[in-house]
């Protein structure tokens, strides 16, 4: 389970660092196989998930039928840009620069544990998307029924 909030630097040949606290945990759950994809929900995200847990997500969005334009979409930008990372022995991970690019990822970044996955926000989208609050009207059923 992965939590958290962590700013990242990227250094210039595009890499970052895993962080301390992480490491053993993807080393235990993956034996440090990361896939590295687009989140097709928010803009400036990545989404980066142990090897496992992403084959479960990729059949899932593979056995989408892709006759529908929606589904085409969402394997394009979760199975066709996936790219498996590995760190290296300084735990650092080489993001695509395809991905960085369209994310607006540069020099800084926000890694966010969340459960099953990370999260890579370019450090502008993760500013503009924590500034959001959630207003009144957009309070789904489910969640009146939490207890914060």
């Amino acid at each position: 389970m992965f939590q958290g909030e962590t700013a990242i630097t990227v250094d210039d040949k595009g890499r970052l660092a895993i962080p301390t606290a992480y490491r053993e945990l993807v080393a235990d759950a993956c034996a440090n196989r990361l896939v590295i994809t687009y989140n097709p929900f928010e803009s400036g995200c990545l989404w980066l998930f142990p090897y496992a847990e992403w084959e479960r997500v990729r059949d899932q969005v593979n056995a989408l039928p892709n006759v529908k334009a929606v589904h085409r979409a969402l394997q394009m930008k979760l199975v066709g840009a996936a790219a498996m990372v590995e760190p290296d022995s300084a735990a650092r991970i080489l993001l695509p620069a395809s991905q960085r690019m369209a994310a607006g990822i540069e020099k800084k970044a926000v890694l966010l544990g969340m459960g099953n996955k990370f999260e890579l926000w370019s450090e502008q989208a993760h500013l503009a998307k924590i500034r959001q609050t959630i207003g009144e009207d957009e309070i789904s059923d489910d969640m009146t029924d939490l207890r914060l």
